[in-house]
């Protein structure tokens, strides 16, 4: 039995509507593993969707089966009011064919933000869906305003900072700010997939992060995938890049590569971060 969405399908995208009219607001719906929905002034950027069965089916009849713990909210192409769309790395949970083909499909005129290093491989696996040169890309140290949005690339870890010939992260987070008139931005931090690296935190701390989205399903080599941040690490690092709010990601979708959150709510108690565990489907909104 599939862990059950607190609203998906139809019902979902009418909240996504009654959202639109709270304009001062910043709405976060979680749509599975590391996928976010972002909503503010009427614009919406989606984080690293996986909205699809493809691994499942990929890895059915291997000694590495991706047995899916939970439902899926939505069919990517009904989403047809995103802006701009992400992926942090190359890893189908994060770039995944069957949940971008149809979204492009739904958004035209949709931005999607890359790792400049990982540029021709999202040709490749996107084909004859998005020319070449489209993908917005950055590396650390960069920044770049995506439609309403303001990003600034960071590092990511998974399992190594893996760069290219020249020097551009492979894996990467996003710190994206959403513009407000005259007043201080609000500020999103989506690691990407990451363990902990030396310096992380110098890394984060200057941006004041508002809501920070962390993985927690830890490193455990015996999986024989990259590893992430545990619960204990992405309380910690929560606490210590003083994020006014941490959201667990990556869980609750495979069998084999999850964690449970209430070990992530323990450590947030102990560290005294503050943080919010989200329901697949579920919204929360943020007054500013």
């Amino acid at each position: 039995m599939l862990k059950p969405a607190s609203q998906k399908d139809d019902v979902l995208l009418a909240d996504i509507e009654v959202a639109r009219h709270q304009t001062d607001t910043v709405h976060i719906w979680w749509l599975g593993q590391s996928g976010f929905l972002i909503q503010y002034h009427g614009k919406h950027l989606l984080f690293d969707p996986y909205l699809s069965d493809s691994l499942t089916e990929k890895y059915a009849h291997t000694d590495k089966p991706h047995v899916r713990l939970s439902e899926r909210v939505i069919f990517p192409g009904h989403l047809g009011m995103v802006d701009v769309v992400t992926s942090s790395h190359n890893h189908t949970d994060h770039l995944d064919y069957h949940t971008l083909a149809p979204l492009l499909l739904a958004n035209r005129n949709i931005k999607f933000v890359i790792p400049e290093a990982n540029r021709d491989f999202v040709y490749d696996r996107l084909g004859h869906m998005m020319d070449r040169g489209k993908p917005i890309g950055l590396t650390d140290n960069e920044t770049e305003t995506v439609d309403s949005f303001i990003f600034h690339g960071v590092p990511a870890a998974h399992n190594d900072l893996e760069r290219d010939a020249e020097g551009r992260c492979k894996f990467m987070g996003y710190v994206v700010e959403l513009v407000r008139d005259e007043q201080k931005p609000f500020r999103i931090y989506h690691s990407g997939d990451t363990l902990w690296y030396e310096g992380m935190v110098d890394v984060l701390k200057p941006f004041a992060v508002d809501v920070a989205f962390l993985p927690i399903n830890g490193n455990k080599p015996e999986r024989r995938v990259a590893g992430n941040l545990n619960p204990d690490e992405a309380a910690r690092l929560g606490r210590d890049i003083d994020a006014k709010l941490v959201i667990p990601h990556h869980y609750d979708l495979f069998d084999f590569n999850t964690a449970d959150p209430a070990d992530f709510a323990e450590a947030c108690k102990h560290y005294d971060t503050p943080y919010r565990v989200m329901q697949l489907g579920e919204r929360i909104s943020i007054h500013v």
